[in-house]
């Protein structure tokens, strides 16, 4: 970055810890950008005249003589149109070897839009993936995350769901990416044909961890170009918000703050409020939507991170692997879409909520024969047919695999219904049995 007339510029630190250094400075604002021995920085904390700036790639070698230019802005974004194809890095730097953007800048991580202007989220978005279209039905405007163990692979998820979404635009925030995953992610978009409508922000595990903090404002920023000036359908996905966090405590414990539960910053929550809120359905037609992945710790759905994120969002997808299949699947159980009645009989078949309801209610039925079996209890044949019904369920309409439209998955539940049990046994109501019923082949 070249240095203006205007700019600040100081040569005396008075304290350096392994992210930051504090020096004492003027007319400094808020996360301001400044240049510290060579180093992009941004300012974290001021107290008085004592301004705290977090250098992201770390505060080895730097002497306490360095020199300090204050850039005179927070960090911002170029947006236009041709964000669209594109792979940034978290300063919004171009990674896919093109040209630079030229567009009107923007200051990323402001406030999010006026309560006032927003409107009631009521389109659906259908991704394919039955475990989600069917049990937890995605509305535009939300806000929710995938709890996923790290060795389960929920970037391919998001991939899938980027890949088949009917959005406007997708826009990625990788945090803490292996190559292997940018990679993936890159040759995913690339080989589908659908970089016009792709726009990715990528920290890999080989850059400074800090510099996710950037990631999602970055993403956001872009989101908000194309849903509030554009009138688009914008997705975006931000994987791994737990890596996120991770970043957030580094700072927090360099700069010597008082850690809350579970060595989380004491401002977790307003940090990821400020993210999620993001989400929003606009009376013209434009929309936000995040799907966020949280890794968990041992399934540990109390921890800080997940804890304060379920307060935020507007339910869960859980992925879990399903031992009796051996597939990945969205456990109905314990995910949940607070917004799907929003669209459910809606702007799907009238059908939908029964099969939704019936098809987990037998499937917790094999819960149960389930438990019988491993405790020594007889089985009756209710029970057999359950355990029979639970495994296909499991391979055709929860594994994440599985890719066919919201109509495609309600048929496929009613001949699963015909194959295993009695219309009575369902209990759906007649007007549909008549309807939809599929009798056994």
């Amino acid at each position: 970055m070249t240095t203006n007339a205007f700019q600040r510029i100081y040569t005396q630190l008075e304290a350096i810890t392994k992210a930051t250094v504090s020096l004492r400075a003027t007319g400094v604002s808020n996360d301001e950008l400044a240049i510290v021995d060579g180093r992009l920085s941004q300012v974290v904390k001021i107290n008085g005249n004592l301004v705290t700036l977090q250098v992201f790639v770390g505060t080895e070698g730097i002497p306490t003589n360095a020199e300090v230019t204050f850039l005179g802005e927070p960090p911002a974004l170029n947006v236009s149109d041709d964000l669209a194809g594109r792979f940034f890095n978290a300063y919004g730097e171009p990674i896919d070897d093109g040209p630079a953007i030229e567009g009107e800048r923007r200051f990323i991580g402001g406030p999010s839009v006026n309560p006032f202007k927003r409107k009631q989220p009521s389109q659906l978005i259908p991704t394919g993936i039955a475990g989600i279209d069917l049990n937890n039905t995605l509305v535009s405007g939300q806000k929710i995350p995938f709890f996923a163990d790290p060795n389960q692979p929920y970037n391919q998820v998001m991939a899938q769901v980027a890949l088949r979404a009917d959005v406007d635009k997708i826009i990625l925030g990788g945090m803490g990416l292996s190559n292997d995953d940018y990679l993936y992610f890159r040759d995913m978009f690339e080989s589908a044909g659908a970089l016009n409508k792709i726009i990715s922000f990528v920290n890999t595990t080989e850059q400074p961890p800090v510099e996710r903090l950037l990631i999602p404002d970055m993403a956001l920023a872009a989101a908000e170009y194309f849903a509030v000036d554009k009138n688009e359908k914008v997705l975006v996905l931000l994987t791994d918000m737990t890596l996120y966090a991770d970043a957030l405590c580094i700072v927090s414990n360099r700069m010597d703050q008082i850690p809350s539960k579970d060595s989380m910053p004491g401002s977790l929550y307003s940090d990821l409020a400020k993210i999620y809120e993001k989400a929003v359905q606009l009376p013209d037609g434009g929309s936000i939507t995040i799907i966020a992945v949280t890794t968990l710790n041992d399934g540990d759905i109390t921890h800080a991170i997940p804890d304060n994120t379920g307060y935020i969002t507007e339910g869960q997808l859980y992925l879990r692997m399903d031992t009796d299949t051996g597939k990945v699947i969205v456990d109905p159980f314990r995910s949940l879409s607070r917004l799907k009645q929003l669209v459910i009989g809606k702007q799907t078949r009238e059908d939908h909520n029964q099969v939704m309801n019936t098809a987990v209610r037998l499937y917790a039925d094999a819960s149960n024969a389930k438990t019988k079996l491993e405790n020594g209890f007889d089985l009756s044949d209710y029970d057999l047919r359950c355990l029979d019904y639970a495994k296909e369920y499991s391979t055709r309409l929860l594994a994440i695999d599985v890719n066919i439209s919201i109509d495609e998955m309600l048929d496929t539940a009613w001949e699963l219904f015909g194959k295993y049990f009695s219309k009575v046994e369902t209990g759906i109501r007649e007007d549909l049995v008549e309807k939809y019923w599929k009798d056994k082949e």
